[in-house]
């Protein structure tokens, strides 16, 4: 027996909310955009941007203010300090610390100088900067790929309509959620990257259920306009879509408030990616699919 959030018979008018549902998305999208605008671009992690990342606990209470003085006429004086923990501390900077030498000269001598033995280099991560955009050229090329694939998966399963329809949603979540990550300034590292994969995994297949109800309900009722046919098909996987929904929003829910900090800008794009990858199915595939049914129609008239 399959448990039903929904009861049988309910009837969302969710296609009557389409142009409501559209003005939201174009707002998240623009403010989005304008978020990375007004940062300068995206806070390119050194995955991408190249650099190196040192990673410090200190023994006693300490302030970024106290770290950034100490660093002071360092090749570390303009780099980004942010707390990480209780007394733990993240150096994030643009020069290469792969040489231990000058790992000590700038780093290990000017804190020892201030803070005496009290502190501990947990982790030094280098990344060279031929290798991170090399990276970056890759990343952009396999979400692009991703979507061309789902594309045709979706073209040759169903037709192309729906299939546009899909890659619309998908587009949309991804750009809504890199905003949300330039929004927060949160560094966009190879985990975001990996949020955006499975949003787009994540979305497609809710979408693609919706669509495949969407299609036999088509197959039998011919003559049913198309706007009451994707009404039906949403609230008929309705509680399919909420139980599949919840279960992964309450379990990244519970890494974003329990996983520490290394994790949470993680989960964090991952609790927008969930809600986002959800909407979109019901708001963009759908709606998009009458769209292109309403300037088919048009082009036919037209054509008469």
């Amino acid at each position: 027996m399959s448990m039903e959030l929904i009861k049988p018979g309910v009837n969302i008018d969710f296609v009557g909310k389409m142009k409501y549902a559209m003005m939201l998305s174009a707002l998240l999208i623009i403010i989005g955009i304008g978020a990375i605008v007004y940062h300068g671009g995206l806070n390119l992690g050194i995955d991408f941007a190249g650099g190196s990342i040192i990673q410090v606990k200190f023994s006693k209470n300490v302030s970024a203010d106290h770290i950034r003085s100490a660093l002071k006429s360092t090749k570390l004086e303009n780099s980004t300090i942010q707390q990480f923990g209780v007394n733990e501390f993240l150096i994030r900077t643009h020069e290469s610390f792969s040489d231990q030498k000058m790992l000590d000269v700038n780093v290990k001598q000017p804190l020892s100088a201030m803070f005496s033995q009290d502190f501990e280099i947990r982790r030094v991560e280098v990344v060279g900067s031929k290798v991170s955009s090399d990276f970056s050229r890759k990343a952009i090329i396999a979400v692009i790929f991703s979507w061309l694939a789902i594309l045709v998966y979706v073209t040759w399963r169903f037709e192309f309509r729906y299939a546009a329809g899909g890659i619309l949603a998908l587009v949309h979540d991804t750009l809504i959620v890199i905003g949300a990550v330039a929004f927060m300034n949160m560094e966009f590292t190879i985990n975001i990257l990996a949020v955006l994969v499975f949003v787009i995994g994540f979305s497609i297949n809710d979408t693609i259920v919706t669509l495949d109800r969407i299609r036999e309900i088509v197959k039998r009722n011919t003559n049913q306009k198309l706007g009451d046919i994707i009404n039906l098909a949403i609230n008929e996987t309705l509680s399919r879509t909420i139980l599949t929904s919840l279960t992964v929003f309450f379990t990244v829910l519970a890494l974003y408030i329990f996983g520490g900090a290394v994790i949470r800008d993680f989960a964090f794009a991952m609790l927008i990616g969930t809600v986002v990858g959800t909407y979109s199915t019901i708001y963009i595939a759908c709606t998009s699919v009458l769209f292109f049914e309403n300037l088919q129609l048009a082009k036919m008239k037209r054509n008469k």
